[in-house]
């Protein structure tokens, strides 16, 4: 049994990593009431199930984490195998898929670490995420014994997709926003400290649960958790993956495949009206300071990690860390704060979009490769406007039809050379015309 205290168990190399300011900036948060040294944590998920996993997180410079959601005793029963992955070309992970459930540790054991933990690490967010029967007596029993290890705040887990949902729990809840806003004020009844709710994305519209949380009083969202997935067949057995004996579930889907939609579900509740304050904690995909970025423009006010923490390590934090204050260095931000949301005003319905924009696309012919796949993605698929020419010593050129191009960017997507496609605005003399008051409306006409 390793005996070592949970504040000095080593990682290699490295010193205690918890300075908030990085390169001259601040980026430290305050997140519901929830203090950190940087927006970094870690998702509830297998990084965090345990003391020596959050205590090598907190060393390699993580601002706080979510501990893997707690249950009922006795504890959950996991199945082997668990995870399965969708490839791109070159065998990297593009997308992520698991079938592992909740803890399947003791509460009892799980409690004693977080206790330890928080006792020695206290400048470091931990948030416990929690699952149980929706009742209150199992919140009830729950919450006090959760808050007595002082931990800074909960993180309801009513989005898990797989395994808990058939015993009425996870995404049951999560699917259902009279449930959500009965276990959100049951937590808030039993529980002094802030009360986070993650939102399942297998749902039809995220703002609905969002909203769901606010009624029941939750002091902040998280979002988005893993969405259903099959994510490849075993041919010569036929029979998904993971496998377990001779067969396989659908589960939880997540990794760098899924932060399109995490963006775009985080975007809805931050710009929706009811819950334009309501703090947000992102997840879904994010592995760069890039990414983090991104959410938090968006409305997040911290970024929760998992998938790119599996693959890479814990040390992936100091580049998010140096990469994100470097970014605010060089715009002049000198705080989070200052960025948060500041891309959701921009964010809007198409219908409020300006049909009169022009823009299109232009080559540079001294970076083009003469790979020719902007043409034969246009040619075949797009508007055939661009021209393949044939130069008098053979080579091919490649140029835009300007009076076809319609600046759907398709050109530019294919391109394998950066900026060598660009898109280009283009003065049209027309004033600015939304969907809403153009005259080729038909709901328009009719009202």
């Amino acid at each position: 049994m390793n005996t070592t205290p949970f504040n000095t168990l080593s990682f290699p190399g490295k010193k205690n990593s918890g300075d908030s300011v990085v390169n001259g900036v601040d980026l430290s948060v305050n997140f519901a009431g929830i203090k950190a040294p940087n927006p970094f944590w870690l998702a509830s998920a297998p990084p965090t199930d345990k003391a020596y996993n959050v205590v090598r997180a907190y060393e390699a410079g993580w601002g706080g984490v979510v501990w893997k959601t707690l249950g009922e005793e006795p504890p959950a029963v996991n199945v082997s195998s668990r995870y399965s992955a969708h490839y791109g070309k070159n065998r990297e992970v593009i997308g992520f898929n698991n079938i592992e459930l909740i803890t399947d540790r003791s509460l009892e054991i799980n409690l004693q670490e977080i206790t330890q933990v928080k006792k020695d690490w206290p400048d470091r967010a931990l948030i416990v995420s929690i699952m149980v029967p929706c009742n209150e007596e199992a919140w009830a029993y729950i919450l006090p014994r959760v808050e007595a290890t002082g931990a800074d705040g909960i993180e309801l887990n009513l989005g898990c997709p797989h395994g808990m949902p058939e015993r009425g729990m996870g995404a049951a809840v999560g699917q259902n926003p009279d449930l959500i806003e009965k276990v959100t004020y049951w937590c808030k009844k039993h529980y002094s400290k802030p009360v986070i709710v993650k939102l399942t994305p297998n749902i039809t519209d995220i703002r609905v649960g969002a909203q769901a949380a606010l009624r029941g009083g939750a002091d902040a969202v998280s979002l988005i958790n893993t969405i259903n997935s099959i994510t490849s067949i075993d041919l010569d057995n036929m029979v998904a993956k993971p496998t377990v004996g001779l067969q396989s579930t659908h589960g939880g889907y997540c990794g760098s495949a899924v932060k399109p939609i995490a963006l775009n579900m985080v975007a809805e509740i931050a710009r929706d009206p009811v819950t334009p304050t309501l703090p947000i904690s992102g997840i879904g995909g994010i592995s760069t300071w890039r990414d983090a970025a991104e959410f938090i423009a968006l409305g997040a006010g911290s970024v929760q990690v998992c998938t790119a923490a599996m693959l890479n390590g814990f040390r992936i934090v100091e580049e998010m860390k140096d990469g994100l204050s470097r970014w605010m260095a060089e715009k002049g931000y000198d705080s989070t704060e200052a960025f948060s949301r500041k891309a959701v005003p921009q964010t809007t319905d198409w219908k409020h979009l300006d049909i009169n924009f022009k823009t299109i696309a232009h080559i540079d012919q001294d970076l083009c490769i003469e790979c020719g796949r902007c043409y034969i993605a246009c040619e075949d698929t797009s508007h055939q406007s661009i021209a393949k020419l044939t130069e008098q010593d053979g080579a091919r050129r490649y140029e835009v039809i300007e009076d076809e191009c319609v600046g759907c960017n398709l050109c530019q997507i294919t391109c394998p050379v950066e900026s060598c496609i660009t898109m280009v605005p283009q003065e049209t003399g027309k004033p600015f015309l939304a969907w809403d008051d153009d005259p080729r409306n038909p709901f328009r006409v009719a009202s």
